[in-house]
C-alpha cells in the first residue's frame, strides 16, 4: 500500500522545490531583520511572475544581491544596477533593481531606529494572526492590515511593497498563518504563533 501524499495548500504545485518551500519555510514565524528583508524583496520581484520562478533563482538572487546584506546593497549605485539587468540568473528589471537598492536604505533606517522585525512583528502585537480558512477561495489577495503596512513602508522609502505583495509576505513570514486548516502544516506552524 502506498503512503499518501500529505495534503496541502491548493497554492502549491507538484513540483519538490515548491513542496519543500510550503512545507518548510512559508508561513514559519521570521524574526530575523535581514531574513525579513530579503523575503519582502522577493516577493517585490516576484510582481506580475508565479512565485515558483523566484523560487527557483532564489540562491542566484542570493548572490547576485551579496547573500542580500542590506548593508552592502545600501551603497550600491548605477554600475552594479547595470551589473545586474546583465545577471540572467535573476529578474532583469530595472525598476525592481533600483527598488531593492532604495529599499536596503530604507531597511538600515528602521534598523537602526527599532529593528526592522520590531517594526513589522507590532503590526500583530508580536504574534501570528490564526485566520483559520478552510478553502483557498477565502483567503484575500490583501487586508486593511497589508494596506497600512503597505502606506507605512512606503512612507518610509519602500518601493515595490503594495498592499498585495505585503499579504503575501506576511503570508510567507508568518505574520498570517494562512496555512488552509485541512494543511499538514497549519496545526505547526500555528504552535509557533508565538515565536
Amino acid at each position: 500500500m502506498q503512503d499518501q501524499a500529505p495534503r496541502r495548500c491548493d497554492w502549491v504545485g507538484a513540483e519538490p522545490i515548491y513542496q519543500a518551500y510550503h512545507d518548510e519555510e512559508w508561513g514559519v514565524p521570521e524574526r530575523d531583520s535581514r531574513a525579513l528583508w530579503e523575503k519582502l524583496v522577493l516577493d517585490g520581484f516576484q510582481a506580475g511572475l508565479s512565485w515558483i520562478t523566484i523560487l527557483k533563482k532564489r540562491e542566484n538572487f542570493r548572490a547576485a544581491f551579496q547573500g542580500f546584506d542590506p548593508h552592502v546593497i545600501a551603497g550600491w549605485g548605477e554600475a552594479e544596477v547595470q551589473a545586474l539587468l546583465g545577471d540572467a540568473g535573476i529578474i532583469r528589471h530595472r525598476g525592481k533593481i533600483e527598488a531593492t537598492i532604495r529599499n536596503a536604505r530604507a531597511w538600515a533606517e528602521i534598523e537602526a531606529r527599532e529593528g526592522f522585525d520590531q517594526f513589522l512583528w507590532r503590526y500583530v502585537d508580536g504574534v501570528a494572526l490564526q485566520p483559520r480558512f478552510t478553502t483557498q477561495a477565502q483567503v484575500p489577495p490583501a487586508t486593511p492590515l497589508s494596506e497600512q503596512v503597505s502606506k507605512d513602508l512606503k512612507r518610509a522609502g519602500f518601493r515595490f511593497v503594495g498592499p498585495t505583495i505585503v499579504y503575501a509576505f506576511m503570508e510567507a513570514c508568518g505574520l498570517v498563518n494562512d496555512h488552509l486548516t485541512g494543511c499538514h502544516c497549519h496545526d505547526r506552524v500555528a504552535a509557533l504563533k508565538a515565536g
